[in-house]
């Protein structure tokens, strides 16, 4: 291989390289309660990254979707929880005043890493 195509192929491998580990942003690996899960009353919920994360570039909201009985029920945003991030950097908990009543909701979160990308999702869940 000529010196020339070298000098050319190792920048840009570099440059492939170091695109691939950027592309590694925070994700969400486990909830609790777990996305689509019918629990019991609870109050707190727990949101667990792959990696340390910012914490002032995540949280949550919570938004109730649905009331047993109700069948008109408006989503309504559930206020007055405190959030808390793990010594590690790597959960999010969040703790209700009072135990969630019966319905669906649907969490809403955010968060980002080192690399401040930030990264969302939805999960739902029931609490019967």
């Amino acid at each position: 291989m000529s010196r020339f195509r070298i000098a050319l192929t190792a920048p840009l491998l570099a440059a492939l390289a170091f695109a691939g580990g950027a592309q590694a942003h925070t994700k969400l690996v486990s909830s609790s309660p777990a996305a689509n899960a019918t629990i019991g009353k609870t109050g707190r919920v727990v949101l667990t990254f792959n990696e340390r994360v910012v914490a002032n570039f995540t949280g949550a909201t919570l938004i109730m979707t649905s009331m047993p009985g109700m069948a008109n029920h408006q989503p309504m945003l559930i206020t007055g929880f405190t959030s808390a991030m793990s010594a590690d950097g790597k959960t999010l908990t969040l703790t209700m005043r009072r135990a969630l009543t019966p319905g669906t909701y649907q969490l809403k979160w955010h968060a980002a890493g080192a690399d401040t990308h930030r990264m969302e999702g939805t999960l739902t869940f029931t609490v019967r």
